[in-house]
């Protein structure tokens, strides 16, 4: 064989050699694309089968521990946030009422150095006045009982009193005047109830306490009975 056609024959590829690679490469792909099969599995794949659980159960951990400690976080939040509510929740009407107890301060000082008491109850109905404005603006109204017929859901009786001008348990006179929050009563009023004289003659009562919205004898309206 002469020179050159050794080297002709160096530098033809070996083909057999070439397909003898490209059938092992098939062969992982294959093994690698092939479904895990617990009946044929090997001892590898069992291997790399648990492994990639104890990972997967790790991240899951991680991450339950992760949202437990987020939760706590808005837990306190929460709590911090409620506590506050519940602390400063009548900031605003005690910003109001501030005016209204630097007017008794003044006036209390006033009746102090002069003794005219005609100043001093002026003085007085003013901040009375201002402070009742300051309660209804809050939703916080008086109601008037005077001359109606006593009502437990709203009138509270300490004390009756003989009338023949008036029917039995009407309302004679206001101890304590009482007050609604918005459609709620807030505070019964205390009242004096009338009850029949010895000999008298039954009349017409008036009728109960006007609801929320109605007007009583003195222009005033009553909350709705509770139910």
């Amino acid at each position: 064989m002469t020179q050159a056609s050794r080297k002709g024959h160096k530098d033809q590829p070996d083909e057999p050699k070439k397909d003898t690679i490209q059938d092992t490469s098939g062969s992982q792909a294959q093994t690698e694309a092939a479904p895990f099969d617990p009946e044929t599995a090997t001892a590898e794949q069992w291997l790399a089968l648990l492994e990639g659980k104890d990972a997967e159960i790790s991240q899951l951990k991680d991450r339950v521990l992760r949202m437990g400690a987020e939760m706590e976080n808005t837990r306190k939040r929460l709590e911090r946030n409620r506590a506050e509510s519940i602390s400063f929740a009548n900031e605003s009407i005690i910003r109001e009422l501030l005016p209204i107890v630097d007017n008794l301060e003044r006036a209390l000082e006033h009746a102090q150095q002069d003794a005219n008491v005609d100043s001093l109850t002026e003085g007085v109905s003013i901040t009375l006045k201002a402070f009742r404005d300051t309660l209804a603006r809050f939703g916080c109204t008086p109601f008037d009982a005077g001359g109606m017929a006593f009502d437990p859901n709203y009138h509270e009786a300490v004390m009756q009193e003989e009338s023949g001008d008036h029917p039995e348990n009407t309302v004679l006179r206001e101890l304590q005047k009482g007050y609604t929050l918005h459609t709620r009563l807030l505070r019964p009023a205390m009242v004096v109830v009338s009850k029949a004289s010895a000999g008298a003659k039954p009349a017409a009562t008036k009728g109960i306490a006007p609801r929320m919205g109605e007007k009583s004898a003195s222009g005033a309206g009553s909350p709705e009975p509770a139910a």
